[in-house]
Order: C-alpha cells, then structure tokens, then sequence
C-alpha cells in the first residue's frame, strides 16, 4: 500500500543540546517538517512512502529531498518553484523552562504555489492513503484551496484521507483555523488530534479539562473524539494524551475513538525528554503504519504509543526506530536494560 504525505519540508535551525538561542556562536540544522515526519516514520516501517513538497530550486531544497531519500522516502512527486526555503529555529526547553519556536517561513516556495502547479490525478496515481495535516492550509490562502481540491480528488478516487489537525498559533489564529478547516475535515476519514487541537481548530473542548494541569479526564476525550465523528463523518479518530509534568518529564498515552462508539486505550508511559518536537508526527507515522497493516484499535494505540515514547528520546524530528524497536518496547515496557 502506497501513501502519499504532503506537505513543507523545513531546515530547523536548533540551539546546541539545552542551551538558549544563540547562548553559542552554532546552530545545529537539520531538516523537518510534520508531513515530512510522519513520511519517514512510514518508511523505516517499511510502508512505500511518498513525500510531495514545494521547495526552491537550489542547494538547500535539493539537500532537503535527499535528507528524505536517505530514510527511502520517494520523493519524485516533489517539484521546485521560486520561492525560499521555510525555516525555524528551536531552543529545546528543560525542566520548568519551555521549548520555543520560532518560524521563518514567509513566502516559502509551497506558500507561494498555485492551485494550478497540482495534477492531482496523477500525484494519485497508485495511492492508497493520502496524509496531509492543519499546518497545509495556515501557509497561505492557495494551500487552502489546494488543500480541498486533493481532499475532493482523493474522496472521488476511494483513498483514504487522515489529517492531523496540528494547531500553530504563530501561523495562523484559532478563528481562521476553524472557518477554513471545519470546511477541510469533513473529507477526512481519519483524524488525528490532541486536547488543544480540537478545541483551537475544531471547537470542540473537553468538558472539565484543564491542559495546563498535567491531568487527564478520559471522559472528556471521548466525547471530544465523539462529537468529531459526528459533525464531520470521520470514521476514526486518534488522539495523543500528554501530562506536561515540566518539560523534561511527561506522561505519555493515547486513545483510539471508531465512529461506532468503542474507545481504546494505550499503556502509559512516562518519559524523560531528550526531544520532543515531531512526537506528535512519529504517533500518527505509526497509527496509520498500524491501521493499513490491519492491525485492531488496540493493536493500533499500543504501537503508535509506544513508537511516539521512542521518538522522545532521538535528537531531531525524525523517528528513527523501526517496527523491532517499537514492538520490543510493547513487549518489555522500556526498562532501559542494554540489548546485547
């Protein structure tokens, strides 16, 4: 089964280990993105991943595409246009100092592609699965409607469609955001969310439930996953539950909602951070490995649980584990003792 992931792929420009921006005269980069994330988790399972981009014509979005093709990602979909290459820049958070992000992406060369530039029936060529997420449409009012017109493409040709929602407040605002995606979300089968994604994008909040308090009320996420299934005719919906203890500790599980009305629920786990920017991204490279390999709800939530668990701990946004690593962790439930 063939998946096609779309959209920006970034240069992250980090400050060194746990230093502040620019406390060093260095920037570690590497490149990033939530789509290019989720491409490259898919392809260390093992799944044929495509990876469709808009990036500028020179040494940087070249360097870009190949960082992509080291993991095996095809990205012979991708095309160039003017335009610059998107960046942001992090300083990763430690104890009760936060992470922080900066974006720089203004007039990239995908936020500046045309409606036009896209032949969906032939980017759909032999796909099975089309993921695309909530930071598409925020890049410019042409992603909007490139967003819908591959949303209508893919419905007409029986593929199906997950979006993370991912809301970036420094993007876009959480008025706009749910304007144009409860339009967007309607052709989605499977949605991806966390707590405040759903409120931001969505409009739909948790009843009783404070995301800065670290505490999960279940209840709450299931009638969230509820109420998404219902106004848009998703037929699943997955959602990531973070205890934010500080930013080197958090309580990390999920849930898997089907439309029918039965919940699932992942083992808990909790995690000392080495990196969590694209944690998010490695659960829903994995939900989706999780739901085209036939696996059950359950199945599903545990794997994509724990293959995110693992991500906390890898330098940069890609996943770098495979399907051995994620089950042994399932199996074992992440002593730490040294494989030998």
């Amino acid at each position: 089964m063939k998946v096609l992931s779309f959209g920006e792929i970034l240069l992250r420009l980090a400050s060194p280990g746990y230093t502040k921006l620019f406390q060093k005269d260095s920037l570690e980069a590497t490149f990033c993105g939530g789509e290019a994330n989720v491409a490259v988790s898919l392809a260390n399972f093992g799944v044929q991943s495509e990876f469709l981009t808009v990036v500028p014509d020179n040494d940087i979005g070249h360097a870009s595409l190949n960082a992509l093709c080291y993991f095996g990602v095809d990205t012979s979909k991708a095309f160039f246009k003017n335009g610059r290459m998107g960046l942001y820049y992090l300083e990763k958070g430690a104890s009760q100092r936060p992470s922080r992000v900066i974006y720089d992406r203004v007039f990239s060369s995908i936020a500046l592609a045309e409606p036009t530039d896209f032949d969906w029936d032939k980017l759909f060529d032999g796909v099975s699965w089309f993921h695309w997420t909530g930071i598409n449409p925020a890049l410019s009012d042409n992603m909007v409607q490139i967003c819908e017109r591959a949303c209508k493409k893919a419905k007409e040709k029986g593929i199906t469609i997950s979006c993370d929602l991912n809301f970036r407040k420094n993007l876009w605002s959480s008025e706009k955001a749910q304007k144009v995606m409860s339009n967007l979300v309607q052709y989605v089968d499977v949605c991806i969310a966390n707590e405040e994604d759903a409120d931001k994008v969505l409009g739909i909040k948790a009843p009783n439930n404070n995301v800065e308090s670290g505490k999960l009320n279940k209840s709450g996420y299931e009638y969230v996953a509820k109420e998404i299934c219902k106004r848009f005719g998703c037929k699943k919906v997955a959602i990531t539950l973070r205890e934010s203890i500080n930013a080197s500790h958090n309580g990390w599980s999920g849930m898997i909602y089907d439309a029918t009305g039965v919940a699932r629920y992942s083992a808990h786990y909790n995690m000392d951070i080495v990196d969590r920017v694209g944690g998010g991204d490695s659960f829903t490279g994995a939900m989706i490995y999780s739901l085209i390999t036939g696996k059950n709800d359950k199945d599903a939530i545990e794997f994509a649980v724990a293959a995110s668990c693992l991500k906390h701990s890898i330098e940069g946004d890609f996943n770098r584990v495979t399907v051995s690593d994620v089950e042994n962790l399932i199996k074992n439930g992440g002593n730490g003792r040294v494989q030998r």
